[in-house]
């Protein structure tokens, strides 16, 4: 079935998807110490994408990600599962946070730990897991 496009619908859809991707990395990011974290900030991703796909349609949505959502819930659960396990290899119990400190050039020394790639591994999976869903809806209404 073809249906009329909105053409506000597709310029908010384009201008929202770029910011919200923002503010998702930035709750990411903050989630370790402050409210947020991989779970809310997948959300506010999917809820970007899931825009772009009801502005813009299926073709154009699986073509802007450019991977299948399944293999970012993969990738996403490899991730978080990894870290949990970086524990082990440094002697210690399961999802101990290990920390590292690397110096980068011009940058200089920053501190990496196993809790934010866990959150990564979090934040790609409710990513992949909605698109899956939403997209497999709108697949099956078609």
């Amino acid at each position: 079935m073809i249906r009329p496009r909105s053409l506000i619908l597709q310029t908010m859809a384009r201008l929202l998807l770029p910011l919200q991707l923002l503010f998702s990395v930035f709750m990411l990011l903050r989630g370790h110490d402050l409210p947020g974290g991989g779970f809310i900030a997948g959300l506010v991703a999917s809820a970007g994408f899931i825009l772009f796909l009801f502005a813009f349609g299926i073709p154009a949505t699986r073509a802007l990600l450019g991977v299948d959502p399944r293999s970012v819930t993969g990738a996403g659960l490899l991730l978080a599962v990894a870290s949990a396990l970086l524990g082990l290899l440094g002697g210690d119990p399961a999802f101990t946070a290990q920390w590292w400190q690397p110096a980068i050039p011009l940058i200089g020394t920053i501190k990496i730990g196993s809790p934010i790639i866990f959150d990564v591994g979090v934040y790609l999976t409710v990513i992949g897991a909605l698109l899956t869903i939403v997209v497999s809806l709108a697949e099956a209404e078609e």
